[in-house]
């Protein structure tokens, strides 16, 4: 078997409605073919050590049946690899909506890359099983569990991330790190770690400069150790004079215990002790070794939120084992890991470790009496492999108020505060107890998964405090599909927003748009410049044109819209990634409303058979839209009160709380050319619908409306219309039946001498499709100019020719034919060789380009014919 396409689905798809993150691999089928086997029967032929791998796995049995594919067990397969190093994969078997799964693995993956690669690690695996051939788990295990360390969220964010979505707030994480955005647009935050983008930056330097946090603490009275800061040897003795030992020698900016010697009781030690403090930091800080129990209280937003008692690492004696022996042994506990990918972390045999060791005349090979302990670090910090007890609960007052005013004084809204006291059940002074340090982004795992006592969720109190009350972080969001009408629905809609007070942000096929400045140019409804939009801080209002292929190739840019608008289905992209009817494509295009909030509306055309459809597969409210008041489908909808929008009487009417709306005069509306383009009235209900549903005025709705003008401006390349001296040019993208059916209804209602088109067709559409085209443009036109697309995406200028003209002779045998494959050179030869009162049509597929071009001749038209008139 041979990977032939894989592709990664990063939010709602059409292989699965739950599982937003899923991997979708295209196996060779005549490979497939080749292996006639079920995995039962494989199980039996395969050796009894291969079967042992596989069991190995941990497959769950009702994954491993009879009759089941070998694609299936390559996805089976993938997640256990992804579950045996740790990560949350779940097992999982779909099959995408209308299109034919055969030869097609799914998977779900925690970890991009590591999914990436568990599905090339997988089909070698099912491969070798096949074919008897001996393998090795070893080296995929070893590089998925590199991957799965250096890019999974660690236990602090992943807290936070998992606390945000139970609030319903999206989730985005914006690097391989910890680096994640809640919310969206204008309500996001940022958050690395437990530091937030609320959190004060002044306040993370001075937590990082002990000496100036000290000096904080001192001057307001927060008990403190005694000590000095110093960066010179020379300065050692009298500091060890000044203050006496014991003493505790670390880096001014250290963290995660790096550095720090504690219990220092001699010159020859405290000078040993400053070496490896300078290692970290030039500055170095001596104070006083406080006798007691190390604490961590955690405060949020300036309340304490938890205590742990921290232990250093250790190991106690079984009068067997040497110390190194007894540390593997701990280290095999599961909850611990490398670095923080666990609860807890593993005990590394560091120098520290040694020196601690070597004052108490051990070395690593000793074995310990049994019952004795032993500390193995200086510090009690997890990420040296210590653990925590909880005793939120045993707190005394006076000490939650010591510790909240920590907080506030360092104006750190998440810190941890390191104290030294012998207990945290009486109050903390100079006399039993102090201060150590305070730390920006403290790490929480100590407080969610403590060793022992109750683990507290810490993470909610973070949301709480970036999200009060039941905010969600969420925007307006409006997401558009359909086969013709997104961009320019998209359009209106933001204008409306924008006309409303909205800071607006919009994709379409035209780009990326904030606040209708352009900010990337080109074919941008895929889900990339979706996240662009939502990731910008000015925009509070969002509406995203979602196409067909941005859908297939790796889902939607959002997990969720409050709004979803169908504008129609029609013949389009057929014969594509895996769609072979129209049927199919409606199935992916559903995904959208499908994505729609539960709280949130689909709108759908109720003219439109599939679309209307779409209402039985949506949890949401439905919103209904037609050009006829008098559709059965509106009419039963309507009479149980339901959202919906039509043309009554020449009016644009909503039917909302079970009264009807009057909102604009159909032909007062600029977009609809007085009434006459049925296709743009189309496009103006379910913008309507989408700014009622957010609670945007009728009297505004009508005004952004009367506003709205199609030109190059609010729609290049949608029926953008030039007056010339003797003729009338229209510029739009229309490019499939769908739009060349809209174009006929419109075409008919112009009085011309002549009706030429300029058309085209893409190379990737079916033969018929090509044909069809160039029948409909035969119907439409008296005489055509071909083009040619510069991409002619697999087939030649003669092949879209040849198929464009049989289309046309079929209608009109005589008709006259001229072709020019250069869009700019076929539209100046339709402006030379324009008839008196003709119309001509130009069909754009550079539509910037094309644009400019037009734009440029109409100016000259103008002129010349003003000079002519002056004269």
């Amino acid at each position: 078997m041979e990977i032939i396409k894989l592709k990664v689905m990063r939010g709602p798809n059409c292989w699965s409605a739950v599982h937003h993150k899923l991997i979708v691999l295209k196996i060779k089928p005549d490979t497939v073919d080749a292996y006639p086997y079920k995995v039962t029967d494989v199980m039996i032929e395969v050796t009894d050590d291969l079967i042992k791998r596989l069991e190995g796995m941990r497959i769950p049995p009702q994954f491993l049946y009879r009759g089941q594919t070998l694609t299936e067990l390559i996805g089976h397969v993938a997640v256990a690899l992804q579950r045996l190093c740790g990560m949350d994969c779940p097992y999982f078997s779909g099959q995408a909506a209308g299109l034919s799964a055969d030869a097609t693995v799914i998977f779900p993956y925690e970890v991009e890359n590591a999914g990436v690669y568990a599905a090339r690690a997988s089909v070698k695996i099912v491969n070798n099983l096949v074919s008897h051939t001996p393998y090795t788990l070893e080296a995929e295990m070893q590089e998925l569990s590199r991957i799965s360390r250096r890019q999974r969220l660690g236990p602090s964010t992943k807290a936070i991330a998992q606390a945000a979505l139970n609030r319903n707030i999206p989730v985005t994480r914006l690097d391989n790190d910890s680096l994640i955005m809640l919310g969206q647009g204008a309500q996001q935050r940022i958050i690395r770690a437990a530091v937030a983008s609320s959190t004060s930056a002044i306040a993370v330097e001075l937590a990082q400069d002990k000496d100036s946090t000290k000096k904080i603490l001192r001057d307001n009275y927060i008990p403190i150790p005694p000590g000095v800061i110093t960066d010179e040897l020379d300065e050692l003795v009298n500091a060890i004079d000044e203050i006496g030992f014991p003493l505790v020698i670390k880096p001014s900016d250290g963290n995660h215990g790096r550095g720090i010697t504690t219990m220092i009781q001699s010159q020859a030690e405290a000078v040993k002790a400053f070496q490896l403090a300078q290692q970290v930091s030039e500055d170095v800080i001596i104070e006083k070794h406080i006798q007691g129990n190390d604490y961590r209280f955690l405060v949020i937003n300036y309340k304490l939120a938890a205590v742990a008692k921290r232990t250093p690492a250790l190991v106690k004696g079984d009068g067997i084992s040497t110390i190194t022996q007894l540390v593997n042994k701990t280290n095999k506990d599961p909850r611990r890991g490398p670095g923080h990918e666990q609860v807890l972390t593993n005990i590394v045999m560091d120098e520290d470790t040694l020196a601690i060791l070597a004052t108490l005349q051990l070395t690593p090979d000793t074995i310990l009496d049994r019952g004795r302990t032993v500390y193995l670090k200086s510090t009690a910090n997890l990420s040296t492999g210590g653990t925590a007890e909880d005793v939120t609960d045993m707190v005394h007052p006076h000490n939650k108020a010591l510790a909240e005013r920590v907080a506030r004084l360092m104006d750190l809204d998440i810190c941890g505060i390191d104290v030294m006291a012998a207990r945290v059940d009486e109050p903390i002074t100079e006399a039993n107890g102090a201060v150590l340090e305070v730390n920006a982004g403290p790490g929480l795992r100590m407080h969610l998964a403590p060793s022992n006592g109750l683990s507290r969720d810490v993470a909610a109190p973070i949301v709480e405090m970036l999200y009060p009350g039941e905010t969600t972080g969420r925007i307006p969001l409006v997401a558009i599909t359909g086969t013709n009408g997104k961009t320019t629905t998209t359009r209106l809609i933001a204008h409306i927003a924008r006309q409303t007070g909205y800071h607006t942000g919009f994709t379409t096929t035209d780009g990326i748009y904030i606040d209708d400045k352009l900010i990337l140019q080109g074919d941008c409804s895929g889900p990339q410049s979706a996240r662009v939009v939502l990731r910008d801080p000015l925009v509070n209002f969002a509406v995203l044109e979602c196409a067909r292929g941005g859908i297939l190739r790796s889902g939607l840019g959002f997990d969720q819209c409050g709004v979803s608008i169908v504008t129609n289905i029609s013949a389009d992209h057929l014969g594509l990634d895996g769609i072979e009817s129209i049927e199919q494509l409606a199935k992916i295009k559903a995904v959208v409303p499908q994505s729609t909030a539960i709280t949130g509306y689909a709108i759908l055309n109720a003219d439109d058979d599939l679309v209307y459809q779409m209402k039985d597969s949506v949890k949401c409210n439905v919103a209904l839209f037609s050009l006829d008041a008098g559709n059965p489908r509106i009419r039963r909808h309507i009479a149980t009160g339901k959202l919906a929008a039509f043309t009554e009487n020449g009016w644009f009417v909503v039917f909302k709380e079970n009264q009807k709306h009057k909102v604009a005069l159909i032909a007062d509306v600029p977009l609809t050319f007085k009434g006459s383009a049925e296709c743009m009235i189309k496009n103006v209900l379910p913008a309507i619908l989408a700014a009622c549903i957010y609670q945007i005025s009728f009297q505004q709705i009508k005004h952004s409306l009367l506003s709205f003008k199609s030109s190059p401006e609010n729609t290049p390349g949608r029926m953008n219309h030039f007056q010339f001296t003797n003729f009338c040019l229209m510029l739009d993208y229309a490019h499939n039946e769908g739009g060349y059916e809209e174009l006929k209804k419109y075409a008919a209602q112009v009085t011309a001498s002549v009706k030429t088109g300029v058309i085209a067709a893409a190379g990737d559409r079916r033969d018929q499709d090509i044909r069809n085209l160039g029948a409909l443009a035969a119907e439409i036109f008296d005489e055509i100019i071909i083009r040619h697309d510069k991409d002619g995406r697999g087939r030649t200028n003669e092949q879209i020719t040849g198929l464009l003209t049989e289309g046309i002779r079929k209608i009109k045998p005589n008709m006259r034919v001229r072709i020019i494959s250069d869009e700019i050179e076929a539209i100046a030869y339709a402006i030379m060789h324009a008839e008196k009162d003709s119309w001509v049509f130009v069909n754009t597929d550079e539509v910037q380009e094309a644009l400019a071009f037009v734009l440029q001749a109409h100016e000259n038209d103008l002129h010349n014919h003003g000079n002519t008139i002056a004269a």
